[in-house]
C-alpha cells in the first residue's frame, strides 16, 4: 500500500531554539484548554449547584459535538489565512461569549444557553485545529514526546484555572463576577497570539480540499488505527462528566473544589504528563502506550471504590488526584502517537480527523453517563467505565506490528 512522503517533514518549522518553541506551545495549549475547562470543568457544576439533574449534565458532552466534527471545515484552516489569525480571532469571540455567559439565569434552561454553548465550542475547535496543526510545523518528530508533555501540562493547567479559580471566585463572589474574570484572560491570551512566530509550512498544493483525508485513509492498518483512537480514552470519556457532580453531591464546597480539588489536580496532571513525555521519548510510543495506558484504566476503579463505600473527602481527593495524574502518563503517549500518524504538510486537516475519533467517544460517552449513573448508581457506574477502558488493548498488537514492518518503535 502507498505510504505518505514524509520526505523533509522531520525538521521543525520554526528557527528559534527548542525553549522558545516550547514556550509557545505552552502558551497556546493552555489557550486551547480554558475553553474546554469552561465547558467540561465549570459549567457542570455550575449546572448542579443550580439543580440541575445528571441527565442534563451529561447533555453538555452532546452539545459539544463541534470538537468532534471539527475536521469537516479543518482543510479551510489549512488552506485560508495563516495560524496567528485563525488563534487570536476565536479567542477573541470566546471572550465576548464567556462574559455572555455569565448574564444567564438558569431558573429553567433556555434554548438560548444552549445554543451560546454550541457556539463557544465551534470557535474553541476551530482555534483548536490552527494550535495543534502549529505544534506539528514547529516540532520535530523527535520532540514530539517533550513538546506533547508541555503541552498536556499547560492544557491541563488551563483545565483547571477555568475549573478551579472560576469556581473558587464563584464561591467567595458569585458566579457572574467568576465568568467576567475568565472573559478578561481569554482576551490577554486573544492579544499574546497576535505576536505567536510564524512556521515555516510544508508546501501541499492538494488537488482538493479533501486530499489530506484521501491521504491519511491510503496510510497502512489505518482502520486499525481509527478503531485505537476511539477505544483507548472510552473509560475516561466516560467517567469524567459524572466526577463533577459526584463531588458536589458528597458535600464538596465551590471553595474546597475550587481551591483544593483543582491545586491537587494540577500538580498531579502536570507531574503525570512530564512523566509520560520523558517516558515515551526514552522508551517509544508504543511501550508506553502499552504501560501508561495500563495505569491510566486504573483510575475508574477508585472512584469505583469510594463511592461505594461512602469514602471521607481526604480519599476522595486522593482519588481524584491518582486518576488526573494516570491520565496526564496516558495522554502524553496517546497525543504523540496520533501526531505521528500525520503528515506535516496535512497537519491541521489530519490531526483534526484523528482527534476527532477522541471526540466522538467523549460525546457520545459523555452523553450517555448522566442517564447511566442514575439507572445504577455511582459505585456501579464507575466499575463499569473501568471495563471500557479494556477492548482498546486488543488492537495494540495490530499497531505494534505495523510500526515494526516500517522500522518504526
Amino acid at each position: 500500500m502507498t505510504q505518505p512522503d514524509r520526505e523533509g517533514e522531520d525538521a521543525a518549522g520554526i528557527d528559534a531554539p527548542l525553549g522558545v518553541r516550547l514556550t509557545w506551545l505552552a502558551a497556546l495549549a493552555f489557550a486551547s484548554g480554558f475553553p474546554f475547562g469552561l465547558v467540561n470543568e465549570t459549567l457542570p457544576i455550575y449546572l448542579r449547584t443550580h439543580g440541575a439533574g445528571l441527565v442534563e449534565i451529561g447533555l453538555v458532552s452532546a452539545v459539544s459535538f463541534p470538537w468532534t466534527f471539527k475536521f469537516i471545515w479543518s482543510p479551510l484552516v489549512d488552506r485560508l489565512g495563516n495560524r496567528r489569525q485563525w488563534i487570536a480571532g476565536c479567542l477573541a469571540g470566546l471572550a465576548v461569549l464567556t462574559l455572555i455567559l455569565g448574564t444567564f439565569e438558569l431558573g429553567a434552561l433556555a434554548q438560548a444557553f444552549w445554543l451560546l454553548l454550541v457556539i463557544m465550542v465551534t470557535l474553541s475547535a476551530t482555534q483548536d485545529i490552527a494550535i495543534d496543526a502549529y505544534t506539528i510545523e514547529a516540532t520535530s518528530k523527535q520532540e514530539l514526546g517533550v513538546a506533547n508533555s508541555v503541552r498536556i501540562g499547560a492544557y491541563r493547567i488551563a483545565m483547571f484555572t477555568a475549573g478551579g479559580l472560576l469556581i473558587w471566585l464563584a464561591g467567595r463572589t458569585d458566579w457572574m463576577t467568576s465568568f467576567q474574570v475568565g472573559a478578561v484572560l481569554v482576551a490577554g491570551l486573544a492579544v499574546a497570539a497576535l505576536f505567536m512566530p510564524t512556521a515555516r509550512r510544508v508546501a501541499a498544493h492538494p488537488t482538493s480540499i479533501w486530499e489530506p483525508l484521501r491521504a491519511l485513509l491510503r496510510r497502512d492498518r489505518i482502520w486499525v488505527i481509527a478503531g485505537f483512537a476511539l477505544l483507548f480514552k472510552l473509560d475516561i470519556a466516560a467517567m469524567e462528566p459524572m466526577t463533577r457532580p459526584f463531588w458536589v453531591d458528597r458535600g464538596f464546597t465551590l471553595e474546597e473544589i475550587g481551591a483544593i480539588l483543582t491545586t491537587g489536580r494540577i500538580i498531579a496532571t502536570v507531574s503525570g504528563a512530564v512523566l509520560g513525555g520523558l517516558f515515551t521519548s526514552r522508551y517509544g510510543i508504543f511501550r508506553a502506550l502499552w504501560m501508561l495506558g495500563a495505569v491510566q484504566a486504573l483510575s475508574s476503579l477508585g472512584y469505583a471504590g469510594a463511592a461505594s463505600v461512602d469514602a471521607s473527602k481526604p480519599l476522595m481527593i486522593a482519588v481524584a488526584l491518582f486518576e488526573n495524574f494516570a491520565a496526564g502518563l496516558g495522554t502524553a503517549a496517546f497525543l504523540a502517537f496520533l501526531m505521528s500518524v500525520c503528515e506535516r504538510r496535512y497537519a491541521a486537516t489530519q490531526y483534526a480527523v484523528l482527534s476527532a475519533l477522541l471526540a466522538l467517544t467523549r460525546t457520545l460517552a459523555g452523553a450517555a453517563s448522566g442517564g447511566m449513573a442514575e439507572q445504577l448508581g455511582y459505585g456501579r457506574y464507575f466499575f463499569v467505565t473501568f471495563l471500557f477502558g479494556l477492548p482498546a488493548f486488543a488492537l495494540l498488537p495490530w499497531l505494534v506490528e505495523g510500526r515494526r514492518l516500517k522500522g518504526e518503535r
